[in-house]
């Protein structure tokens, strides 16, 4: 019924079988039950945190001006902390995006003089700026803290006898930043596990050092995160995995008590930190939205899944492999060619609920070196966990999907884009 509707309305019967018949594939259940079963345990560890914040509705009240004594906002926080097994927690509606929370992060815990290191290549392309690599106002350049990275090796793992010996040879390094998800980059996205060998090495060299996850994208597609694998500091955007669709708006930091103070205050003022911050009213749908969480990203995740399974067949090469273990919600499709990023993204944008009859068209972003095209017809404005799809416009013209509040629209859009590609 499903898949006859679509080609009522229009979409070609061609593309609605392909995607109906891989849909049905032993791959594809099989690790749609995986990913399913994850869900279901995730759902349950944010089920007892919420329990064990003492959840009311007296914390669904809102505060106003400098939001002192919000107790909805300490049991959020409290129940995040909880969650993502960190002392403490930062989350806010104050927070504007994931590259917001992780600046937040970096310019209150790192100081002039200091190093940031990578050991995991260069940085998701809004960070560049942040950090100085590509020059900007207000960049940690400016502030006097130095930048090292050690790149990946080409099959994409880490090259610790060159990581062993940045740490040996730089005493500056104070602070080290993993990112979790591959961002606009052809690599695997990390897995906890890989995660946790890496910070094990960095510790057995420099157990001084702060170990920073941007944990953007990879929120509830594990059991684990990264603060259970031994990072000292996570961030991410609530909209994207963990306000569950739900979230307007907003940022977390977790991770040690002293790490997320001091990011605090950098959100603040010094002196005020984490103690003002008002709510306005958000505190529900941050909970709701967190509530949702993991079976939002389940869904996210079926579709990445389906849609890998559809265009491997069509012969672009995928990132993660459809029976690959996931990390991340992102899905990487190379598509190879200008026109075809371009009739990806109409497709999606088609099959959105909002601005449906919209045409994406490349531009410049804020914080991007190239053009970026993007397809998000969302109810928040650039929520990355309901369906949409971006790509900067440069060689190979690698295609990255996310999102999808439910598995039926996630497949729908995986129909929508198919049938655009095969057209153009």
């Amino acid at each position: 019924m499903f898949y006859q509707r679509l080609i009522n309305d229009g979409l070609a019967p061609a593309a609605v079988h392909l995607v109906e018949e891989t849909e049905q594939s032993e791959a594809v259940i099989r690790a749609t039950a995986r990913t399913r079963d994850i869900a279901a345990s995730n759902g349950l560890k944010v089920l007892h945190a919420m329990q064990h914040s003492r959840l009311s509705d007296s914390h669904f009240v809102d505060s106003t001006g400098y939001g002192y004594h919000d107790v909805g906002r300490a049991a959020l926080e409290a129940t995040f902390a909880a969650i993502f097994h960190a002392e403490a927690a930062l989350v806010r509606p104050q927070l504007i995006s994931g590259t917001h929370a992780l600046a937040v992060a970096l310019f209150g815990n790192l100081r002039p003089g200091d190093t940031l290191y990578s050991p995991v290549g260069a940085p998701y392309d809004t960070l560049e700026s942040v950090i100085g690599i590509r020059p900007a106002i207000g960049s940690l350049a400016e502030y006097g803290v130095a930048y090292r990275q050690t790149p990946l090796t080409p099959e994409g793992g880490f090259d610790l006898p060159a990581i062993r010996r940045t740490l040996t040879e730089c005493a500056a390094i104070r602070m080290v930043t993993i990112q979790r998800s591959k961002g606009y980059a052809w690599r695997p996205s990390f897995t906890i596990a890989q995660i946790e060998s890496l910070i094990r090495e960095i510790r057995a060299l420099r157990p001084d050092i702060c170990i920073m996850v941007d944990n953007c994208y990879g929120e509830f597609v594990e059991e684990r995160e990264p603060i259970e694998a031994g990072a000292d500091l996570i961030a991410g955007s609530l909209i994207k995995n963990p306000g569950g669709g739900i979230a307007p708006g907003g940022g977390y930091v977790a991770g040690k008590a002293d790490y997320v103070a001091r990011a605090a205050t950098r959100l603040t003022a010094p002196g005020i930190g984490a103690e003002v911050g008002p709510t306005l009213g958000m505190t529900r749908a941050l909970l709701t939205g967190l509530f949702l969480a993991p079976q939002t990203v389940c869904h996210c995740i079926e579709g990445a899944i389906l849609a890998a399974a559809v265009f491997e067949r069509l012969g672009f090469p995928v990132n993660p492999a459809p029976d690959a273990v996931r990390t991340d919600i992102v899905q990487a499709i190379q598509l190879g060619d200008a026109q075809k990023v371009l009739a990806f993204c109409r497709g999606i944008q088609r099959a959105a609920p909002v601005d449906s009859f919209v045409t994406p068209e490349a531009a410049p972003m804020p914080g991007y070196a190239d053009g970026v095209v993007m397809a998000g017809g969302t109810f928040v404005q650039g929520s990355s966990i309901e369906l949409s799809a971006d790509a900067p416009m440069r060689p190979p013209y690698n295609m990255f999907l996310q999102g999808g509040l439910t598995a039926a629209h996630a497949r729908a859009g995986v129909v929508y884009a198919v049938d655009a590609v095969q057209q153009c």
